[in-house]
């Protein structure tokens, strides 16, 4: 690709998704909106990867094909580095295992410069199995609140959009789903977020939050794939998950001053929750349970808040919940 300004920077991070590179790879150049380059990326891949990222390398719209021969053991490394490749002012982090709808490129980059103050827009997802079917699963879990606002959209402060939406969870789930603006990835200071393991994108989210504006799209236009085995199911059975997560909410309580007591408590409560269903040894259990009263103060009554207010939110509506405080 000759070296001109393009406006979106499409980066496709791979390891060993050889079967599914061909559809996402086609489900980016089949996008009505052609302003883009793609940086096809491969982190030492031991399938049939490499030979299908050599095949689209000589595409026009590619501009780079770097391919790792050690394995870098992060996809978050991955993502630093196809920035740092980039040319474009929006963009695009593209699983390699997810694809889109060919409006998807086009209603991102649309949003994105309606709110030029917007760090990010999301778009919804169809899940899809291994085999492309659409699947009944829905992280969206859009209500009547968010589909009732007007042109299909939310616009969002950023650091309300942390407090009520990415402090109880990661709602940017997928991020396929998101398109974002490279000037606001260049003004965050500490990108310790692309050296964690299993939360480094939840952390990425929240820094892109504190940034600007969010725009939440209520239009289902990528395909998110789910697998069997995934890397947060892993973080989960050996607790490492979780301390990623338990890092992450100190660093959102100590970055905001108005998080509130009674929200403090209840997200705390939703980690013992957490913690107590957790299919792992007994002692793995404990050491969390103390790393979560170290880290965030929290005791374990904030466990019998959290049950009280799922259970009597809809008797008293002054109550906070997770559900009831998302934007």
């Amino acid at each position: 690709m000759e070296n001109h300004s393009v406006e979106v920077s499409v980066i496709i991070p791979n390891y060993n998704y050889a079967r599914f590179l061909r559809q996402r790879i086609e489900s980016v150049l089949a996008q009505t909106y052609t302003d883009y380059e793609i940086i096809l990326l491969d982190d030492a891949s031991t399938d049939d990867s490499t030979s299908i990222l050599k095949h689209y390398s000589a595409n026009p719209h590619v501009s780079h094909l770097e391919i790792n021969s050690v394995n870098t053991g992060s996809p978050f490394a991955q993502w630093q580095k196809g920035i740092s490749l980039s040319r474009g002012k929006y963009i695009w982090i593209a699983e390699s295992d997810d694809a889109a709808e060919p409006s998807f490129l086009k209603k991102a980059v649309s949003v994105l410069k309606q709110y030029p103050d917007a760090s990010f827009c999301f778009l919804g997802s169809h899940c899809i199995d291994g085999e492309g079917n659409q699947l009944t699963t829905d992280f969206d879990r859009w209500t009547s609140k968010q589909l009732s606002r007007s042109h299909n959209m939310g616009v969002f402060d950023g650091e309300d959009y942390i407090k009520h939406n990415l402090y109880w969870r990661n709602y940017i789930y997928n991020a396929s789903g998101v398109v974002f603006r490279k000037q606001c990835f260049e003004q965050i200071k500490d990108l310790s977020c692309f050296s964690m393991r299993y939360s480094g994108d939840w952390l990425f989210w929240i820094e892109m939050a504190k940034q600007g504006m969010v725009v939440e799209v209520y239009e289902k236009l990528n395909n998110f794939r789910l697998h069997n085995v995934s890397t947060t199911k892993k973080g989960q059975k050996t607790g490492d998950g979780v301390r990623e997560d338990i890092y992450i909410v100190n660093r959102i309580e100590h970055s905001l001053v108005n998080i509130g007591r009674q929200r403090k408590t209840v997200r705390h409560g939703s980690f013992y929750k957490e913690i107590k269903r957790l299919k792992v040894p007994t002692e793995i259990k404990e050491e969390l349970t103390l790393h979560l009263a170290s880290s965030l103060k929290a005791n374990s009554s904030d466990y019998y808040v959290e049950r009280f207010n799922k259970s009597f939110s809809w008797l008293m509506p002054w109550l906070i919940t997770r559900d009831k405080d998302r934007l």
